[in-house]
């Protein structure tokens, strides 16, 4: 069973890393376009890079909740630990949902809008 405890432990950490990685790498990629549109001089590269700065920083988020939690079931959970697993995911919510209606302009239940 402290095998199982451990090799959680280090998968947990890896998701971590993958989820700091995916932050940092989608920040360089869309600093990349950024740069690439803003050279060609188009109106909009500060929206295209609001908005993919915004996704990578969705997903990155997405990934560092699931990490967290892998973290705290494999620990001998307390309430201590629970309550602090559960402030860290609604606040990561709070910011995705944020996060979500910035770059897309509506909450993520409401219909999107078809362009004609």
């Amino acid at each position: 069973m402290d095998n199982i405890k451990l090799y959680v432990e280090y998968i947990s950490k890896i998701v971590e890393g993958i989820g700091v990685l995916t932050i940092f790498l989608g920040a360089l990629y869309s600093l990349t376009i950024f740069m690439a549109s803003a050279f060609k001089k188009k109106a909009n590269s500060y929206i295209l890079l609001r908005q993919s700065l915004g996704k990578s920083i969705l997903l990155g988020l997405e990934i560092l909740i699931a990490a967290d939690i892998m973290a705290t079931v494999v620990t001998d959970p307390t309430i201590k630990s629970v309550t602090i697993l559960g402030i860290i995911v609604l606040i990561r919510t709070f910011l995705s949902l944020s996060l979500q209606v910035e770059v897309e302009g509506r909450f993520p239940w409401q219909k999107a809008t078809k362009k004609s």
